[in-house]
Order: C-alpha cells, then sequence, then structure tokens
C-alpha cells in the first residue's frame, strides 16, 4: 500500500478531535492583500474555506487590498498623500479603493470559493447596514472607524451555509462611503459574532520573542509587556492591538499567522501543533 496513502489517512485520523472541536463554530479569517498572492495560492486558500465549511466550521472571510488598490491608483494617475504614514483617502481615491475592494478583490475571491463548490456571497461593510462608521480622523478624509456592527445578516447566511466575503467598507450616519482597516473591520466582525477563533493572515509566521523565535501560545498581558518593552513593534502593533480588542469583545482566542503558507488556516486549526502565534484573553 502507498505510503502517501497511509500517511494521509494517518492525518485524517488524528484530525478527528479537533473536527469535532470546531464544529458549528464560527471562525472570521483575515485574508491580507499580500497573503492573497497567485491565483495557485488562491484557489489553495478557497479549498481550504471549503473544507472548513464542509466539515461543520462557519467561516467568515474579511479581506484587504492594498496593493491592487496601490496598483490602480498608479494606473489612474490619481497621487496619494500620507499623514504619519497613513494614505489621506479623499473623494477620488474613496471611489478607486470602493471600485477595486467591492469589484475586483472581492468578486475574485467569491470566484475562487465557488470554483471550488462552496457557496460564497460577497459584500461589503455597506450591504445590509452591516458597518456603520464614524470617520476616524479628518485629516485622514474618508477612513473610518467601526462604530456598530449588523451580526444578524452574517448568522442568517452561514445558518443557511453560505461564506459571507466582506469588503472592508462602511456607511457613515449621513450616507458616506469610509474605508477601514482590514484588520480593524475582521476584529469588530468577529467580536460582533462572538467568533471562536480570529485568524489573522498576513506575511510572517506569528509574534516574536526578542530573540527572533516566533511564540506560539501568549496571553494579553504578554502581548501588552513585548509591546512596551519594544519587543513588538512597527506593523505587528496594530495587528496585535486588533487581536486584543477581539479578545476584549467576546472572541475565545485571535491568531496571527503567514497566510503565504500551505493550508495555514487548516494546520490552525486541525492540528495538534497549530500554526503561528495564538493570543488568548488572561
Amino acid at each position: 500500500m502507498n505510503r502517501d496513502w497511509i500517511a494521509t489517512a494517518s492525518t485524517l485520523n488524528k484530525a478527528l478531535p479537533y473536527l469535532q472541536r470546531y464544529s458549528d463554530a464560527t471562525v472570521v479569517i483575515k485574508l491580507g492583500g499580500h497573503a492573497m498572492g497567485s491565483d495557485d495560492a488562491m484557489d489553495e486558500f478557497a479549498r481550504d474555506v471549503v473544507l472548513m465549511r464542509q466539515v461543520g466550521v462557519n467561516p467568515v472571510v474579511v479581506h484587504g487590498g492594498g496593493p491592487m488598490i496601490n496598483a490602480m491608483l498608479e494606473r489612474l494617475q490619481i497621487r496619494s498623500e500620507f499623514v504619519n504614514g497613513k494614505r489621506v483617502t479623499d473623494a477620488a481615491t474613496m471611489d478607486v479603493v470602493e471600485m477595486v475592494l467591492s469589484g475586483l478583490v472581492n468578486k475574485r475571491i467569491v470566484q475562487a470559493i465557488n470554483g471550488q463548490g462552496g457557496r460564497a456571497v460577497g459584500l461589503s461593510g455597506k450591504d445590509g447596514k452591516l458597518i456603520t462608521c464614524s470617520q476616524t480622523n479628518p485629516d485622514l478624509g474618508f477612513v473610518g472607524t467601526p462604530d456598530k456592527i449588523n451580526p444578524r445578516l452574517l448568522r442568517d447566511l452561514t445558518e443557511k451555509e453560505y461564506i459571507p466575503v466582506i469588503a472592508p467598507l462602511g456607511a457613515g450616519r449621513n450616507g458616506e462611503t469610509f474605508n477601514i482597516n482590514g484588520d480593524t473591520a475582521a476584529g469588530a466582525i468577529a467580536a460582533a459574532l462572538k467568533a471562536d477563533r480570529l485568524l489573522l493572515l498576513t506575511d510572517v509566521a506569528g509574534v516574536k520573542n526578542a530573540d527572533g523565535q516566533v511564540v506560539t501560545e501568549l496571553s494579553a498581558t504578554q502581548i501588552r509587556d513585548m509591546t512596551a518593552e519594544g519587543i513588538i513593534a512597527g506593523g505587528m502593533i496594530p495587528k496585535t492591538e486588533t487581536a486584543l480588542d477581539a479578545l476584549e469583545g467576546g472572541v475565545r482566542a485571535a491568531v496571527i499567522l503567514d497566510g503565504r503558507a500551505p493550508n495555514a488556516c487548516l494546520l490552525e486549526l486541525f492540528t495538534e501543533h497549530g500554526a503561528g502565534s495564538i493570543i488568548r484573553a488572561d
């Protein structure tokens, strides 16, 4: 008998306790622009999501799209201005952001999931009053912070075995459209759903200690201490802050993991060793 077949069967056998553990659990996945990678990587991610749905998990995908937005702005010769490293989103830029996120990126992910036999539905935070926003900072223009999440729409979809794919846009109280940081949107949605897991797919292996080694398990207090000591710095800070906010909102655990790694979501959920850094409340 082929050894590869035996190894596959053994892997499935060992996954049983985890399959049972996550049956009917809600898992919010933030898919970042860099983690989307090639068409092959997208198809692999889509298969993972469809498999999760097939074994009883309720996946909710929230995506970014920064590199795609940058490319389209450059193509349209729309110049970006930055304040403290953050893009100023004026009306012209906002039109491009909405076009890219709700159109190009969102539908690409939906098509990939449906192409693998799933039932994905694409929407933005503007649909069904999913995300209501306020302006984050007047200097940044149409950049929003979620004030209210309507989880009923997502629960209705997951109960009917659909897979929501969400573009991080929100509606202002006066009808404005706001661009939301993808991690922030995913964390807010995960908290509103009281999700079992928030998976933040990024382009690093996880949270690293002072020696540069990935720490596989962390508490909220450890995250705060490592940030105060400067061990957690740069782009990792907003991701860990998103994780902490999600935990405070009722999410059981958040995981920061490398979205470029093959089958990263499946490794995290259905194996003993997991993937990346899992963060739990104290």
